[in-house]
């Protein structure tokens, strides 16, 4: 059971990275629930205000609910998305690796069909680094997962590789000189820490900076944000009426 399928089954549509779809917990006019699926787990929203307890409940009435699967604390780590890093004609340098249980990790090639796990001696670039190098305008976020979630609304965005606590470069400063910079943090200190050292890196180099501060207290991230209901033309509506750097 997923997301795709508890929206056919309900008969919605697709929404960005999500689905829309009338909500079962109340009589619903217009389709108001969301339904998505981040880090290996379904959420559901209903923007008419029931709660997610009596949305659930309605779901599991009709079958549309999975059930808690049975895990061990010994089950091995599955790699459930690959980053690549690659240059500006497209070679591979190196890759970050998702698992659930979540977590991360590096490895770059070996020059024999297999993968090394770490990156010393290798020239580290920004990522999605030939689309960055194309846009006038980026969205700089914490994490890959949050760049592909822009890039499905339509938006060039980058990040660089190992979270809120990996360095910010030089050279990465310098790819987004001349362009126009949207900064999007965590809504944790460590993001908005890490949002404050890049912008005091850009100062002088960008075109142009924001910082996307708008995140509501119970939304960590901008794939939340979205997966919460909201859409690329609100996200573009705050964004022109915030003063920039």
């Amino acid at each position: 059971m997923n997301a795709e399928t508890i929206a056919r089954e309900l008969r919605g549509r697709r929404s960005g990275a999500g689905w829309v779809a009338k909500c079962l917990a109340h009589a619903d006019g217009n389709p108001s629930l969301s339904i998505t699926e981040r880090d290996g787990k379904l959420l559901v929203k209903c923007h008419a205000g029931c709660s997610q307890a009596d949305v659930v409940t309605a779901l599991k009435a009709r079958g549309l609910w999975p059930e808690r699967e049975q895990t061990t604390p010994s089950a091995a780590p599955v790699i459930v998305a690959t980053y690549d890093y690659r240059d500006e004609a497209g070679e591979l340098l190196y890759q970050v690796v998702r698992y659930a249980p979540k977590n991360f990790k590096q490895r770059r090639p070996d020059g024999a069909g297999g993968w090394i796990w770490n990156l010393h001696g290798v020239r580290r670039v920004l990522y999605r680094l030939r689309e960055v190098l194309e846009a006038p305008i980026v969205f700089i976020v914490e994490g890959e997962k949050d760049v592909e979630t822009l890039r499905d609304w339509g938006f060039v965005a980058t990040t660089n590789a190992g979270g809120a606590e990996a360095p910010w470069l030089p050279q990465f400063t310098a790819t987004l000189g001349g362009h126009e910079c949207i900064l999007v943090p965590d809504n944790d200190r460590p993001g908005w820490k890490r949002a404050e050292t890049i912008a005091r890196a850009l100062l002088g180099h960008a075109a142009r900076i924001i910082v996307f501060n708008d995140l509501p207290p119970n939304i960590k991230d901008i794939s939340d944000w979205f997966a919460a209901g909201h859409s690329e033309c609100e996200l573009i509506a705050i964004l022109e009426g915030v003063n920039a750097v």
